[in-house]
C-alpha cells in the first residue's frame, strides 16, 4: 500500500481538491488516532505519534494508492490547552465536516478499555443528527482478553443503541498487532464504490454548510 502526506490545513477551503473519496478519522486525542492510521497503511511514522495528546492540530491529508484520500482530524476533549485552542480546533472539525463534499465516512475512535464517555456520545449525536455518514472504530483491544472485548463492545453497543435504531458499521482494532485492518479496508474500498464527483455540490457546499452545534460559551 502506498500512502502519501499531502498537506496540512488551517481551514477546509484549503483542503486538497476533492476529486477522490475521503475518509476522516476523530476521536479524544489520547484514542490512539495516529497509531491506527499508521497501521492502516503499514507507515510507521506517516501520522504523527506524541505521548503528548493533542498533537493533531491540522487538518492532514494523506493519498492513499492514489485512488482515495485520508484525513486525520484534530483531537478533542483535550484540556490542557487554552478554551480559545479548543474552539479553534472545534471549528475546524465542524467546517470540515460540514463543507467537505468529497467526505464519504468520517470514522469515530473511542478507547474500547473504557467506559463509554460522554464527549464522545456527543459527539456522535451531534454528528449523527446532521447526517453525516458514520462509523465506529473502537481502539486498543490487544489491552483486553477476548472476553472482555466483546464485554465492553456490548457495553458501547448499549449506550450507542440509546440514540441509534442500528448502529453503523463497528470495528475493533489495535494498532499493536494489526486486528481489524483488513475489515477497515475492505469497507473503504466497497464505500469508494459509489464515489461520483460533483464540481456543482462541491461549488455550493465551499460557500459554508450548516454547523454542527452552537460555538462554546
Amino acid at each position: 500500500m502506498k500512502a502519501t502526506f499531502i498537506k496540512s490545513s488551517k481551514k477546509v477551503e484549503d483542503c486538497p481538491f476533492p476529486d477522490k473519496p475521503e475518509y476522516a478519522f476523530l476521536g479524544r486525542s489520547n484514542v490512539g488516532k495516529s497509531s491506527l492510521i499508521n497501521m492502516l497503511v503499514q507507515r510507521k511514522n506517516l501520522a504523527a505519534t506524541s505521548a503528548q495528546p493533542g498533537k493533531t492540530r491540522l487538518i492532514n491529508h494523506f493519498l492513499v494508492d492514489e485512488r482515495w484520500y485520508l484525513a486525520d482530524l484534530p483531537g478533542y476533549g483535550y484540556a490542557k490547552v487554552s478554551k480559545q485552542e479548543r474552539a479553534a480546533w472545534q471549528k475546524i472539525i465542524n467546517d470540515y465536516l460540514t463543507q467537505r463534499p468529497n467526505l464519504m465516512c468520517t470514522f469515530i475512535l473511542m478507547d474500547l478499555r473504557l467506559e463509554p464517555q460522554a464527549i464522545d456520545l456527543e459527539m456522535i449525536e451531534r454528528l449523527g443528527s446532521a447526517g453525516l455518514p458514520l462509523a465506529f472504530v473502537f481502539t486498543k483491544a490487544d489491552k483486553l482478553s477476548r472476553n472482555q472485548q466483546q464485554s465492553n463492545f456490548a457495553r458501547y453497543r448499549r449506550a450507542l443503541l440509546q440514540m441509534w435504531e442500528e448502529l453503523p458499521p463497528c470495528f475493533i482494532t489495535s494498532a499493536v498487532d494489526g486486528s481489524g485492518r483488513d475489515e477497515i479496508l475492505q469497507f473503504i474500498e466497497e464505500v469508494n464504490q459509489s464515489f461520483v464527483f460533483e464540481p456543482n455540490e462541491f461549488k455550493r457546499l465551499a460557500k459554508g454548510g450548516a454547523p454542527l452545534h452552537d460555538e462554546e460559551e
